[in-house]
């Protein structure tokens, strides 16, 4: 089991996507570990819509690889975890969600509520509203798993440079997934990348409404 190498904050500020990766495996527990964080996420009414599939294995790295633009860091990171959404997921797993939500103290009148309007809302999603749903989500998990892997002492690089037609194809996706994501995982390998900065808090925050100064 690795131990914390950075506080949180530390794993914020010094996160950078790495240019390249040195290939070493990472060990079970610690990939264990930084998939625990995805998976306790928080999503809308619990549904968890997120599928991740995780890529090890050099061939499979390869062909990964040739469906991400042919970026190197695919094929270099030690894994990568593919991030998906299910656009039919909450129609299999809302009876289960209630129903673990009923076991830890939802009351019966929400759930009663839930499993009539959830399947309203969600069935009057368009293809795009759905995939926009489903990015929000799946992003919320993908971002607590770089964070942990931040903590822990790996290097990480979230990529939305493929082809999502090709990685469904690679990795015999269910044609209810869209992939949203992948994040590539390892050590640095060479140089990091250099620090970009960021905008001021003046310029991106306000207070109350737009314009105003955060006081």
């Amino acid at each position: 089991m690795a131990t914390t190498q950075k506080s949180l904050a530390q794993a914020i500020r010094e996160r950078r996507a790495t240019p390249s990766f040195d290939g070493e495996p990472i060990p079970a527990s610690d990939l264990r570990q930084i998939l625990d964080a995805g998976l306790d996420a928080p999503s809308g009414y619990n549904l968890q819509p997120w599928r991740f599939v995780v890529v090890q294995q050099p061939e499979n790295l390869r062909k990964l690889r040739a469906a991400s633009y042919n970026q190197a860091k695919v094929e270099e990171a030690s894994a990568v975890i593919v991030a998906c959404g299910d656009r039919d997921g909450w129609r299999r797993d809302l009876d289960e969600v209630l129903r673990m939500g009923r076991s830890n103290g939802m009351a019966e009148s929400y759930a009663v509520q839930a499993a009539n309007s959830v399947p309203a809302y969600l069935s009057s999603f368009n293809d795009g509203q759905m995939t926009g749903w489903l990015n929000k989500q799946v992003m919320t998990a993908v971002t607590s798993m770089m964070l942990m892997a931040e903590t822990l002492g790996y290097d990480t690089a979230p990529l939305e440079g493929f082809e999502q037609d090709k990685v469904c194809e690679t990795l015999r996706l269910p044609m209810s997934y869209w992939v949203v994501s992948l994040l590539a995982l390892g050590h640095l390998k060479g140089p990091d990348k250099f620090d970009g900065g960021r905008f001021d808090i003046s310029y991106t925050v306000f207070g109350e409404e737009y314009g105003k100064p955060l006081k």
